[in-house]
């Protein structure tokens, strides 16, 4: 790699810092606004993702002193779900923000390497090994000494320029993604507004649910059954090849948006045959409802799940839009106690869940009106998966001087 060097980490830092210990941050320092506290949801993806936070108040994050971390700073977990590693961007909605008793900050030499440069080489597959190198998967998964063993970690450095043009080509990609992903969210606020104006101010019907709908179990419209895990510590009946049978998680769900059409893990034929594990076909409904409940996708091919996962079949297609959409605003308080809520919830209480169900001819033009806007969001979300998939692609060869800039159309 003609004027690439390989840097040791210590050689390019400013400053790293380990998050405060758990004592230091409790529920009850939380508030409405404030400093925000970043969790492992807010590290998934490249840059800082902002969607949902914790507060403190500025005065508790003033006694975290070096937890606190500021744009421009790398955060990355060295506890529960390895291998996350962002930066915050320049742009960022806030100044100032507290890392978690679970994650690691650093602030780079600028000189020699700007920040995202720095993460996505982390998302390689060569800098998630790096990374990954001193894990132990031993209880909680956890990378031994963290700060001590990331700073000897090698990383591949080109001249500033170099860097420039290789974020240049990225960012421009990513910046395609994050519009698709806008205009898709504002598509299913859309399409959540006008159910709400039908099913639940009933605008089209004088303000009043029709006698003739029905509140009923969920089984009692559509067939409802639970995803399945063959045995965690035989990894014979576990893959990465995507020609095996998809098998969703509730991470892939919180990643996947509306529609689900890969997953990070597959299973064997084999372990499909041994384990009886039902395939669903495209266009069930996935709603996951252990420990993190309510998250929804439709799918796009046919796939399976662990058991954290209920799969509603659907028998029409006019029924497809009002489920997701029913889902997506049930209010899963209602099914258990509040306070254990995410665990109290169980296949049977899911499977007997009441939900309304309107007329045939109802459902029937429903669909005609929202179903042009989810072929427009299935659309937008196939494009951003050819787009992640052409990123990904070459993403290795250019953050290794494999790919020379002017090979590319950009």
């Amino acid at each position: 790699m003609e004027q690439w060097k390989e840097y040791k980490i210590s050689e390019i830092i400013e400053e790293i810092a380990m998050g405060p210990f758990g004592s230091n941050i409790k529920v009850d320092n939380f508030i409405d606004s404030g400093i925000p506290v970043l969790n492992g949801s807010n590290l998934q993806g490249i840059k800082l993702n902002e969607d949902s936070f914790n507060y403190v108040s500025e005065e508790k994050a003033d006694t975290l002193g070096r937890a606190n971390a500021f744009r421009g700073d790398v955060v990355i977990t060295h506890r529960g779900t390895l291998g996350q590693i962002v930066y915050i961007p320049l742009d960022s909605k806030y100044e100032r923000y507290v890392i978690s008793q679970s994650q690691f900050r650093l602030k780079l030499n600028k000189d020699i390497i700007r920040p995202d440069f720095f993460v996505y080489f982390f998302h390689t597959r060569l800098g998630q090994h790096r990374l990954l190198v001193n894990a132990s998967q031993v209880g909680v998964p956890a990378l031994a000494r963290p700060t001590s063993t990331f700073k000897e970690v090698f990383i591949p450095v080109p001249p500033m320029e170099m860097q420039n043009k290789v974020m240049g080509v990225l960012h421009s990609i990513d910046s395609k993604i994050e519009l698709n992903r806008r205009i898709n969210d504002n598509l299913e606020q859309q399409a959540q507004a006008l159910f709400k104006a039908w099913f639940v101010e009933f605008e089209p019907f004088g303000g009043t649910m029709p006698s003739n709908w029905e509140i009923c179990e969920a089984q009692k419209y559509f067939n409802i059954n639970i995803g399945k895990t063959p045995p965690r510590n035989e990894m014979r009946w576990f893959s990465q090849k995507s020609t095996d049978c998809k098998w969703a998680s509730i991470s892939d769900l919180g990643k996947c948006g509306l529609f689900i059409n890969d997953t990070s893990e597959y299973l064997t034929k084999d372990a499909v045959e041994t384990f009886n594990i039902i395939v669903v076909p495209k266009g069930t409904i996935l709603l996951s409802f252990k420990l993190t409940l309510g998250r929804v996708s439709i799918t796009t091919c046919p796939l399976t799940t662990n058991e954290a996962i209920a799969r509603f079949l659907i028998n029409h297609d006019y029924e497809r839009e009002y489920l997701y959409l029913l889902l997506k605003q049930f209010d899963y308080t209602s099914l258990g106690n509040t306070s254990s809520i995410a665990t109290a919830v169980n296949s049977k209480i899911i499977r007997s869940m009441p939900i309304m169900m309107p007329t045939v001819d109802v459902l029937q033009r429903f669909h005609h009106i929202v179903s042009p806007i989810f072929t427009r969001m299935r659309f937008l979300s196939d494009e951003i998966m050819q787009l992640t998939d052409t990123r990904n692609t070459v993403l290795p060869q250019l953050m290794s001087g494999g790919l020379k800039i002017n090979n590319l159309n950009c």
